[in-house]
């Protein structure tokens, strides 16, 4: 059965009957215990009495952030103290049945509170246990506290980002946090290859991932030019092309595309022209090549723009809002976006950008609210009725039981 053909509905994720503690706050952690929850993981996540700060970011409706239930949809939510005792106890009863676990506090928290993993090694040895950091969980920088934005200018991602800005000599403001979701992704990445491997060797083992390190992967042609006296030469950049209404990005990405442009531009001369004729002669020209594609860009819509790009083949797009992509009828038949209940109503969140002919891989239908599953949690712990209505924050979800 095609992928296209494929009734979700008749089957189960890859990670069904895997169970996951998530400690993690904020992005990195929650984005990769987030896809864990997508493709069949029951993910427990443990929360103070007063939620991760993540409820708090807009959009709120009705004390319900959309952000944190993009983050975390299809989690199970459990309240835990982790500072008391009886707090700690409940975890290591969980940790004895559970498959993963993903922190990502500040190292040396987790040691602290004696849940780090050579003290949870003993109750569980085929635990994955994996711990998401802004240096890695050793070194002069380990203890370091950081957030994106910080890796980003860390990492040397900024500065070889302004590379490219001609006339720039100040780092952007990047408000979109790329170290947390690629971090994130490398987790997940890093978790589901130690699942494998246990299924060999039948332990588990300590996952130490490296926000900076996560970064430095992005820069692949700088990591290089770092180490060698690279001759300095004119890059082809591509960059916004200017239309009557509008911006496009396009590449040219072969000699192909090259010549379909130039019949496009109105210029098929130009494939044999000395400036351009060879690829290293199209490097040195570059600003007067594009000056030339935009002579032409200029005069036509962007509608008009693409139309005749995508009949010639040249790889090409508007630049578009968020809002304006989701419109976009390519996502509709993926099925891209799933749409979620929660206590402020309904929303939408990106599926995972993967589909499996033989798997489910979807978000859950609705978000958990606050401590839901602590009462069912702390009752398969062994612990008495008393016992469970000692434990903070027990009133609020009784009835949900």
């Amino acid at each position: 059965m095609t992928i296209i053909g494929n009734d979700q509905r008749n089957l189960t994720g890859s990670f069904a009957g895997l169970r996951v503690l998530d400690f993690s706050t904020t992005i990195a952690g929650p984005h990769c215990t987030r896809m864990l929850a997508d493709m069949g993981a029951e993910v427990i996540k443990i929360e103070t009495e007063e939620g991760e700060t993540m409820r708090t970011r807009p959009p709120v409706r009705n004390n319900c952030s959309t952000a944190f239930g993009q983050l975390n949809v299809g989690k199970n939510s459990l309240v835990l103290d982790l500072k008391s005792s009886k707090g700690t106890e409940v975890v290591r009863r969980l940790v004895a049945t559970a498959d993963v676990l993903v922190e990502n506090f500040r190292p040396g928290v987790m040691r602290r509170l004696k849940l780090d993993y050579v003290s949870l090694y003993a109750l569980n040895p085929k635990l994955v246990y994996c711990s998401i950091s802004g240096y890695g969980q050793t070194g002069p920088s380990a203890e370091l506290p950081a957030y994106a934005p910080v890796i980003h200018a860390a990492s040397g991602y900024e500065m070889a980002h302004l590379a490219y800005q001609p006339g720039r000599s100040r780092p952007d403001y990047c408000g979109i946090y790329h170290a947390d979701v690629l971090t994130g992704v490398y987790a997940f990445g890093a978790v589901s290859a130690a699942l494998y491997q246990r299924t060999a060797t039948g332990q588990g083992q300590h996952i130490d991932v490296s926000m900076l390190e996560s970064m430095l992967s992005l820069t692949l042609n700088e990591l290089q030019w770092s180490q060698f006296e690279v001759k300095p030469t004119q890059r082809p950049m591509f960059g916004p092309i200017e239309t009557t209404d509008g911006y496009v990005m396009m590449a040219i990405a072969s000699e192909k595309t090259f010549q379909s442009l130039m019949q496009v531009i109105g210029h098929p001369e130009w494939v044999s022209d000395p400036r351009f004729a060879k690829y290293s002669d199209r490097r040195e020209n570059w600003v007067s090549l594009m000056e030339g594609v935009e002579a032409w860009s200029r005069t036509v819509t962007t509608a008009q723009c693409l139309a005749a790009l995508n009949a010639e083949g040249v790889p090409s797009s508007a630049y578009r809002t968020v809002a304006e992509a989701l419109r976009d009828p390519q996502i509709a038949h993926r099925g891209a976006l799933a749409e979620v209940e929660d206590g402020g109503g309904t929303f939408k969140v990106l599926n995972l950008p993967f589909r499996m002919s033989g798997a489910k891989v979807s978000a859950a239908k609705r978000m958990s609210t606050l401590g839901e599953h602590t009462r069912a949690y702390l009752k398969e712990t062994g612990l008495s009725e008393d016992e469970i209505a000692s434990f903070a924050g027990q009133e609020q979800v009784t009835a949900r039981g």
